[in-house]
């Protein structure tokens, strides 16, 4: 395609528009000079300043300027396009020009914020700036955007309570949804634990409902015992094989894909005498034995907070472990029938008889705990003391992360109960060895800066959550990306936190990081309603930043089909590479790396960005 000309039909009137930013840029930076400069570069018609341009009297002054103006081509200097882009862009459209006919100049992270002190030649940088911006305006070009038809099924991989969550949120809506779980039943890593937070019922009797739901829906089909085998296409047109345990696969045609596999828990080997005793056991290991009701008699258990978290196998805090260490020690203290299921003679946890007492007013109980009546320093008063229901209980930890209001109080609790936290160090950490058959516990004791040594009957490790084995497997398959730490990685953690940076994928629960079941419901729904937005207009419209393609120049080599990331470009049946616009990002790889120059980037060509480097180059 030839390079962007002007042509004699439209002569460019450009409009400047330099945003104050309140003061930060505005104080930095000598706004009124830069805007003042602005209106003597060529084909400027007309250039002003507003405080915040974002702001609604500065979009109407940007409308207003177009009409009285007969501006072709806006530039706004302000903060970063991220974020603003496609605001300016609406704008200029509301006002009749084309989106594309806009170019943004970054004057606060690329000027004012790294030239604080030195405000001169600050504003000498954003002069610059602006003059790079004209010069690559006036060979802009109106663009056209493509619609692309989008398959009304959707596709979620997990059968979890994120992965549950999504499809039937999405299955409501009335779109079909596939649900593919690799285990032979729905509830995923839940199903495995004994209790839950904030409720006295049982793990299973909590989700149960929701796999009912997920069973009598018509709209899911599910494939239990099932992977992705193969995944091709782009956002509304993926074609998607499915494969089971020895049957034969699955094809199906969904719009847009859901990733909700989860994660599993951290085996500490060599951490702490894992497996040199049977009672030396992880968090979920414990929730097992609560299960099956095979707790042994027990007087003193000990908890060892981040056992292979922070820096020892992985380099994360897990977030949840601190609190499901402290909801499993307030189920020990409080001797829960329906949590340990089993008698002194079954080898159960002895319960002394308690007074029973009149049930506090709900109000006055939280209120309690938040002033922490009854908190004792760790290790001090009370220490020798056991709680109401025979066991001694302590939990060493480096410190306690129980994020938000209710967990807080839960710590509070526990401690009311008579639950110990100690703290370690990481140089310091707790050791755990068998004497004489029998467990204990040595550490330094930061508080009375000596050393102790602890008996106990069993020590239970809260170990954090790491990704599934196969999630670079999948990652490969989708064209997503992990992260450091293995687990999916999300476009962008506060813009787009469950959107990935393939269009058409999308991201929640576990799989992403740590989360607790109310973050992975929420991230499920927020993920569902993502997803559903393509199903529901039944097209997508991709942006017109795309690569095109000289069918003259390309030999066909596949250079730019092996570097794109987002899998945007396919050879014909001519053997000519060709873009997937709906799929194309604009990212330039191809164009960096075709070796004949075949092809170009449409609103970012060879020539616009020539003149923008040119007028980097001028002499002011």
């Amino acid at each position: 395609m030839p390079e962007n000309t002007n042509t004699e039909k439209e002569k460019p009137r450009i409009g400047v528009f330099i945003c104050h930013c309140g003061s930060n840029i505005g104080g930095f930076v000598d706004v009124k000079a830069v805007t003042e400069y602005a209106s003597t570069l060529p084909d400027v018609a007309y250039a002003t300043d507003n405080l915040y341009t974002c702001a609604e009297d500065g979009l109407n002054n940007i409308k207003e300027s177009i009409k009285e103006h007969n501006l072709n081509r806006v530039v706004v200097s302000s903060c970063t396009p991220r974020t603003h882009a496609p605001l300016f862009q609406r704008t200029c459209e509301a006002a009749g020009v084309n989106k594309y006919m806009f170019t943004f100049v970054n004057i606060r992270e690329h000027c004012s914020w790294v030239h604080m002190k030195q405000k001169e030649k600050a504003t000498q940088k954003a002069k610059d700036l602006v003059r790079m911006g004209v010069a690559r305006a006036r060979f802009l070009e109106p663009q056209e955007e493509t619609k692309v038809d989008v398959t009304p099924v959707a596709l979620v991989v997990g059968g979890g309570v994120s992965g549950m969550t999504a499809a039937l949120s999405l299955a409501n809506m009335g779109f079909p949804v596939h649900l593919v779980e690799k285990e032979k039943a729905l509830g995923g890593f839940v199903k495995n634990l004994h209790g839950l937070m904030m409720t006295t019922k049982s793990a299973n009797e909590t989700i149960k409902p929701l796999i009912d739901k997920v069973d009598a829906h018509k709209n899911i089909t599910q494939h239990l015992s099932s992977h992705l085998a193969s995944v091709e296409g782009f956002i509304g047109n993926y074609d998607v094989s499915i494969g089971g345990d020895g049957a034969e696969a699955k094809d199906v045609k969904v719009g847009t894909i859901i990733v909700a596999t989860g994660a599993v828990p951290l085996v500490p080997e060599g951490l702490f005498g894992y497996k040199e005793h049977p009672n030396i056991i992880t968090s979920t290991e414990f929730e097992e034995l609560c299960n099956k009701k095979e707790l042994p008699k027990l007087k003193s258990v000990a908890f060892i907070q981040c056992a292979g978290a922070r820096g020892q196998k992985v380099s994360y805090c897990s977030r949840i472990c601190c609190n499901v260490a402290i909801k499993s020690a307030i189920s020990i203290a409080e001797n829960r029938d329906n949590m340990l299921g089993v008698t002194e003679e079954e080898g159960g946890v002895v319960e002394e008889p308690v007074a029973e007492k009149k049930a506090e007013d709900e109000g006055l109980d939280r209120r309690r705990r938040r002033r922490g009546r009854g908190r004792r320093e760790e290790g001090e008063a009370g220490e020798e003391s056991a709680p109401s229901s025979g066991v001694d209980i302590t939990v060493f930890n480096r410190d306690v992360m129980a994020y938000g209001v209710e967990n807080e109080l839960e710590f509070n609790k526990a401690r009311e109960k008579r639950v110990k936290f100690i703290r370690y160090v990481p140089d310091n950490l707790p050791k755990v060895s068998v004497k004489d058959g029998k467990l204990e516990v040595e550490y330094f004791h930061e508080t009375l800066k000596m050393e102790r040594t602890m008996p106990v009957d069993m020590v239970i490790l809260s170990t954090p959550l790491v990704a599934q084995p196969d999630a670079a497997t999948l990652s490969q398959l989708l064209k997503v990306p992990l992260g450091q730490e293995g687990f999916f990685q999300e476009a962008h953690v506060k813009l787009r936190p469950v959107d990935f940076a393939t269009d058409g994928v999308y991201v929640c629960g576990t799989c992403r990081g740590p989360a607790d079941i109310a973050e992975a419901v929420y991230q499920a729904a927020a993920a569902a309603s993502r997803a559903a937005i393509p199903l529901a207009n039944g097209f997508v419209q991709a942006e017109a930043l795309t690569s095109r393609v000289d069918e003259t120049k390309c030999t066909g080599c596949g250079t730019c089909v092996e570097v794109c990331p987002y899998g945007a470009l396919r050879k014909s049946e001519e053997g000519i590479s060709e873009v997937i616009a709906a799929a194309c990002k604009g990212c330039g790889c191809c164009g960096a790396t075709c070796p004949e120059g075949a092809i170009t980037m449409t609103h970012y060509t060879d020539l616009q960005l020539l003149a923008e480097a040119k007028a980097a180059l001028e002499e002011v």
